[in-house]
């Protein structure tokens, strides 16, 4: 690659033609394998770090570990549910975005196996657009979220319908990645249904 293309791929934050190349290689690679494990995969080649939880107190386990390594201590979290394991954790948060939040505990609409992605809406972030999310993004997911492509999952929205403003993050080459925001930590705690 140039170097006036490696600039400009790092200016505009798209992934180096290496870095694409080696994921697509490593999806064809994965064309056969199951959905999860494809997914865990792409998710964690392009900088995700993934946790499998085999039930809820797993998962409570795994969120206290990455909110004391990442040394969080103010999180948006606008999903009830979600709300609950912060309560238990006594971690404080809030449901609207704010400046303080060092991080964003949520879920999202699926996972998509294809290439490690994750697809969220606005039930999942709220109005809020994701470049003003936080730089840490916890995301509580299940197995049967994980889609085995971008057809697939507009295929189910179609259907669910009432779901708007899409958009997908990947690791750490997300569609979060902005000039003010170029150090994504993006975390994934995927439970067993």
């Amino acid at each position: 690659m140039s170097l006036f293309k490696k600039i400009v791929s790092k200016l505009t934050n798209q992934p180096e033609e290496a870095e694409k190349q080696s994921l697509e290689k490593l999806g064809d690679s994965l064309k056969n394998a199951d959905l999860d494990y494809k997914f865990a995969q792409l998710f964690t080649h392009s900088g995700g770090f993934f946790n499998y939880c085999a039930d809820e107190a797993e998962a409570l386990q795994i969120l206290n570990q990455i909110l004391k390594i990442e040394d969080i201590n103010s999180v948006f979290c606008c999903d009830k549910d979600l709300q609950n394991f912060l309560n238990v954790l006594k971690v404080p948060f809030s449901k609207d975005l704010e400046l303080s939040n060092d991080a964003a505990f949520i879920t999202c609409e699926y996972l998509i196996a294809y290439d490690g992605r994750i697809m969220l809406s606005h039930n999942n972030i709220l109005h809020y657009h994701s470049s003003r999310m936080p730089s840490k993004i916890i995301i509580m997911a299940n197995v049967s979220q994980i889609v085995n492509n971008l057809n697939d999952a507009m295929g189910k929205i179609k259907r669910t319908g009432n779901i708007k403003n899409l958009t997908s993050i990947s690791g750490n080459h997300s569609k979060l990645d902005t000039a003010t925001n170029n150090n994504t930590k993006l975390f994934l705690l995927l439970l067993e249904d």
